[in-house]
């Protein structure tokens, strides 16, 4: 049997960030009553007129420019035909002959270095709106608040040879398009949607096989779960001497399979036709040369920057990168107290586990940078252990707070009295004759075993270092 290589391009759909809709003045405001953010223009009413939303288009083109494209001086809208419940148009408002930017790359890191991925295109088009299936009522409904959401789809090129490779370029992106405001990045409200087109060859082969579009793909996780078994079942259904079809498959993530939806449709059956409604979008050289200008330190090259100026792993520079708040959280810690890697450490572990825990953003914290410098800075100035700091945080988290005033008034400074030491080691050494007899004898894992219990007659205070010394004076080793 052929060794198989997986071949992965991605469309991604994401909902623009402006106030309103793309051909409407409707709000694109999120978890609105049903059908509340609704006109007769987004409700597709014969004889309404579609009028096109300026900053649509500029964050169109700033994406494009992020993502290395050529941005086009003259795009033109089309209509594309087919016909669902929840558009009542009938037809879709996008691009096609000519989107908005084109011929585009994004590099993204691998295990072996990187990988360019190319864009084929970014294009402009608007959302339909929303079917609800209720097996109670025994109902569907529509819901067209999202019907007419701004949307800009970003094409791949089939560059991506594995799962673990296309979640790595949706989370580049994403980064990108939160980085430049253009898009929230929340793939649970649907601001960010992932269609996969999959395929498989022979290891060797120049000629691509026969691709199925993966649907219903909402989470990073899903995305690589979803392509890695869709390359299976692929490789499976060719190795029992079957025949691939070209279809659009849903992905259910509750099963972890796919199931075929419809045969895949190409450009022909969707009837596209430049929309009489809509003048071609004109874009100016000028406004180009101005957003370029504008763009800010993206997510890849600050990672280059906190790696290469501040000694951390290139893998915690990228995660503490990740979210532009987080980024603007650390260094704004870092002004205060020039502790990268310990800064960082508790970044990425207990702040991220409290912002899980509570739903939380970082700009919704209580707690705020300075207070993370400052527990950095009584931590290794010696007034607490390091296990008291990890023990306080939720308290500091959930009250926003300064560390140095929370200790001092709980009475949790650590013991650095060399005669209380003295006291605590001699009383558990007293206690525990027969650890104490069998680390003198070369049972050094003990050490552990006294320093806890040493920890716990001082409630934790102890000075650890303090204590180990103690102990190798009074046991020897």
């Amino acid at each position: 049997m052929p060794d198989y290589e997986v071949v992965v391009g991605l469309e991604v759909h994401a909902q623009l960030s402006t106030a309103s809709k793309l051909f409407c003045s409707c709000s694109t405001r999120f978890g609105a009553q049903p059908n509340e953010n609704v006109c007769v223009g987004c409700a597709g009413m014969p004889g309404t007129l579609p009028v096109l939303n300026e900053k649509a288009v500029e964050y169109a083109v700033r994406a494009g420019l992020a993502l290395n494209c050529t941005i086009n001086p003259s795009s033109i809208f089309a209509r594309k035909s087919y016909f669902y419940p929840d558009l009542p148009a009938g037809y879709q408002i996008s691009q096609y002959e000519k989107p908005i930017c084109e011929r585009g790359y994004l590099d993204i890191a691998i295990e072996a270095g990187s990988r360019r991925v190319g864009i084929t295109r970014i294009h402009l088009e608007n959302d339909a709106g929303k079917n609800i299936h209720s097996s109670a009522d025994n109902f569907s409904y529509v819901d067209l608040n999202r019907a007419g959401m701004p949307l800009i789809e970003i094409v791949s090129e089939p560059d991506m040879r594995s799962p673990e490779e296309a979640a790595a370029y949706l989370k580049a992106l994403r980064a990108i398009l939160v980085y430049l405001n253009v898009c929230d990045g929340n793939m649970e409200e649907g601001s960010l949607r992932c269609d996969a087109n999959v395929s498989i060859r022979p290891k060797g082969q120049e000629a691509f096989g026969t691709r199925t579009e993966l649907k219903n793909l909402n989470s990073f996780r899903n995305v690589q779960r979803a392509i890695a078994q869709e390359a299976a079942r692929q490789r499976d259904l060719l190795e029992d001497g079957g025949i691939l079809v070209q279809e659009t498959r849903l992905y259910d993530a509750n099963k972890n399979i796919t199931q075929s939806m419809r045969g895949k449709e190409d450009a022909h059956d969707y009837r596209y036709f430049p929309d009489p409604d809509l003048l071609p979008v004109e874009v100016k050289p000028e406004d180009v040369a101005r957003w370029r200008a504008e763009l800010p330190e993206l997510p890849q090259a600050r990672a280059e920057r906190f790696a290469a100026n501040l000694s951390l792993s290139r893998q915690d520079a990228e995660q503490i990168v990740y979210e532009p708040g987080l980024a603007d959280f650390f260094e704004a810690a870092l002004k205060i107290n020039n502790a990268p890697k310990k800064i960082v450490n508790i970044l990425l572990g207990s702040f991220m586990r409290e912002l899980n825990q509570r739903g939380l953003t970082v700009a919704q914290s209580r707690l705020r940078p300075e207070a993370v410098a400052e527990l950095v800075r009584i931590t290794d100035e010696g007034l607490i252990s390091a296990k008291i700091g990890n023990d306080i945080f939720s308290e500091l988290f959930e009250q926003g707070v300064m560390p140095e005033a929370f200790v001092k008034e709980r009475g949790l400074i650590q013991l650095s009295d060399a005669t209380a030491i003295e006291e605590a080691v001699d009383r558990v050494i007293a206690e525990n004759p027969a650890e104490a007899e069998a680390f003198k004898n070369g049972k050094a894992k003990l050490l552990s075993f006294f320093v806890g219990q040493i920890m716990r007659v001082t409630k934790g205070k102890a000075n650890p270092a303090l204590v180990n010394e103690m102990l190798h004076k009074k046991l020897g080793g």
